[in-house]
């Protein structure tokens, strides 16, 4: 797959659809590297009229790691005293870096999770490279953040493991962990996805660097509502990670702000939503500025 050299680094990334499609920018979470975004998922957004592009953030996949940096103090972090490599608005920075280097002046930005911590600074800090934000499963960070529940937190606390067969079979623990009461897992499904993401790039150092980041990231709330293109916030009712709450608090702060609810998803985007995610994030460009590239 294509690297691009960005904010200093190489991102790893791949595209979807049509080259002169809307471009649209989709950002991992903690942890995700960018085949969690499934290719159906990125099929189907590309077939709705967006040149989907997806990638790996810093310290995750085949992009750059941030091995100069060291070991991360996660019990410091977890203290109330972190001390990060690098600040979410560097990853923010990334993407931003990526577009251009792909030439594309401004995108439709998509995040999950952490990934919508990084697309809301990508819209506070370099508003020119957006035309619409999508939050997905995400918060204003902070002291605004409403915190996980402990089943939750369990998933954050969870140690590397040694083996690959442990490493695939806590994947598949946290998976059924953060689904939703709506979306009971196909082990056999979960397992080829597990065993597909540690093959690819496993980095639980990256993992932890990428989490005192979040960890000593402020509350974005204020920023949040100076922000003015077209907005959308998805949330799953039983999400354990990032609660409900959450999204609200993003939908209520960014003016004119689309909330979409899920009864019976948690802390995943599961196959049955795709469809209505797509029609959103559609109507959603619709309502945004002309596609701009460089």
């Amino acid at each position: 797959m294509p690297r691009a050299r960005a904010n200093g680094i190489e991102l790893e990334y791949e595209t979807f659809g049509d080259p002169n499609a809307r471009p649209l920018m989709l950002v991992a979470g903690l942890a995700m590297q960018m085949i969690g975004w499934q290719e159906p998922f990125c099929e189907l957004l590309a077939s709705r009229g967006f040149h989907v592009i997806r990638f790996d953030n810093r310290d995750c996949g085949l992009s750059t790691r941030m091995e100069a940096a060291g070991p991360p103090d996660m019990a410091a972090a977890f203290s109330g005293d972190p001390h990060p490599a690098y600040q979410l608005d560097d990853l923010a920075a990334d993407v931003a870096g990526l577009l251009d280097a792909l030439g594309i002046r401004a995108a439709h930005v998509v995040g999950a999770s952490m990934g919508g911590f990084i697309a809301q600074l990508v819209t506070i800090n370099h508003p020119d490279h957006v035309l619409s934000l999508t939050s997905i499963m995400s918060g204003p960070g902070g002291t605004d953040e409403v915190a996980p529940k402990p089943e939750g937190t369990a998933v954050l606390m969870a140690p590397p493991p040694p083996t690959r067969e442990e490493r695939i079979e806590l994947a598949m623990t946290i998976h059924r962990a953060l689904a939703g009461a709506e979306d009971q897992l196909d082990d056999a499904v979960e397992r080829a996805r597990a065993e597909r993401s540690i093959d690819r790039a496993y980095y639980p150092m990256g993992v932890g660097r990428q989490l005192v980041a979040i960890l000593a990231a402020g509350s974005r709330l204020d920023r949040l509502k100076q922000v003015r293109v077209p907005t959308l916030v998805i949330h799953g009712i039983d999400d354990v990670l990032v609660p409900v709450e959450n999204g609200r608090l993003v939908a209520a702060a960014v003016p004119g702000a689309r909330l979409i609810e899920f009864d019976g998803m948690g802390h995943d985007l599961p196959e049955r939503v795709w469809p209505e995610v797509a029609d959103a994030i559609e109507d959603l460009a619709h309502r945004a500025a002309p596609v701009s590239r460089q």
